[in-house]
């Protein structure tokens, strides 16, 4: 065989034992839980914003990002329910660069796995704890939803892993708000076949064990622009997008739609100050259409403390070693902007 077989993992339950969730935080995961399936329903006219760093490199920085949340999200409560990106897994189109906290600890020594699983629970708690808010996260590994089962309160499934049978299987079987990414290619009808495969019960093997599944009804659509066959980014955001996206799930058998518009990636053509403008769109045609203004529950955007990216190893505090990523003053701008025109 090619493999090297390095370490035995601990159990998500050995984990989870070491390094617990607080009692008294367990309650608020439950409420938020319950809040931002609501959104996903129509139960509650707020409005999602999915908002933090591209990659979750750093503990301090990323906490400290967090907690910077904790009295806007109290500002606009009204309006918006504000969910950090602490994205712990970060893919990668060739599987060369930075995979993530999860997988390597620090950016600038060699993979440790044990470690990383450790230090993504740790910073999830963290977080938690400093500013009141459970996080996102995108689950590019399915086999580590029971390492932060208990701590998530949303799990983006990544565009390269949608069309995974493994990954569309495993949502079956989470209780909280999942967004089925468009794959790369654009294809819608891919990425609402994965949201129908996760809304139903499956009978599948899942971490050694033959497990039943009952379905998730909060899965649902996150659009984040495509690459045409030569090569090119191409949006999927616009006015018309949306009206199709809104027809197509008309003709499926699926429950609660829903769709979160991904202001970066190929939408932007990862130029991170292009997030303001496509927010402010995004917004506005929710103004000029009912159907858009059902079926847009939220944005997905990427935010740090400070703007634009870094290359690893230059340690600047709070600035991206992946995407670029819109700075703080930006954000909390846009923050405000976005619950004002969803109050109108």
């Amino acid at each position: 065989m090619s493999f090297t077989f390095l370490n035995q993992l601990p159990r998500p339950e050995e984990i989870k034992r070491d390094y617990p969730l607080p009692e008294q935080w367990k309650e608020l995961k439950k409420r938020r839980d319950s809040e931002i399936s609501d959104v996903l329903t129509g139960k509650d006219s707020r409005f999602l914003v999915i908002i933090g760093p591209c990659s979750a490199d750093n503990e301090e920085a990323v906490c400290d990002y967090v907690r910077r949340l904790a009295p806007i999200q109290e500002e606009v409560k009204d309006s918006l329910i504000l969910i950090p990106r602490i994205y712990t897994n970060k893919p990668r189109t060739t599987g060369e660069g930075y995979k993530g906290i999860a997988s390597q600890p620090d950016p600038e020594k060699a993979p440790d796995m044990v470690e990383g699983l450790i230090a993504m629970r740790k910073m999830h708690i963290r977080a938690i704890e400093e500013s009141g808010l459970t996080c996102a996260d995108e689950m590019l590994y399915p086999e580590n939803w029971g390492y932060v089962e208990d701590l998530l309160s949303y799990v983006a499934i990544g565009a390269r892993s949608v069309e995974d049978q493994q990954h569309r299987l495993t949502v079956s079987g989470f209780d909280v708000a999942s967004g089925m990414k468009n794959p790369t290619s654009g294809d819608f009808s891919v990425m609402l076949n994965s949201v129908y495969a996760a809304q139903h019960p499956h009978h599948f093997v899942y971490r050694g064990y033959e497990v039943e599944t009952s379905g998730n009804p909060y899965t649902h659509v996150v659009l984040r622009g495509a690459v045409s066959k030569h090569g090119n980014t191409t949006t999927n955001y616009h006015f018309e997008d949306l009206i199709r996206l809104y027809n197509m799930y008309e003709k499926m058998d699926l429950i609660n739609p829903a769709a979160v518009i991904d202001t970066n990636h190929s939408n932007s053509g990862k130029q991170f100050k292009e997030q303001i403008r496509i927010a402010k769109e995004v917004m506005h045609n929710r103004q000029l259409s009912s159907e858009i203004h059902t079926l847009v529950k939220g944005l997905m955007i990427e935010s740090y403390i400070e703007e634009g990216a870094q290359k690893i190893g230059e340690h600047v505090y709070g600035k991206s070693i992946t995407d670029p990523c819109l700075g703080w003053e930006d954000s909390k701008q846009l923050i405000y902007d976005i619950a004002e025109m969803n109050r109108r």
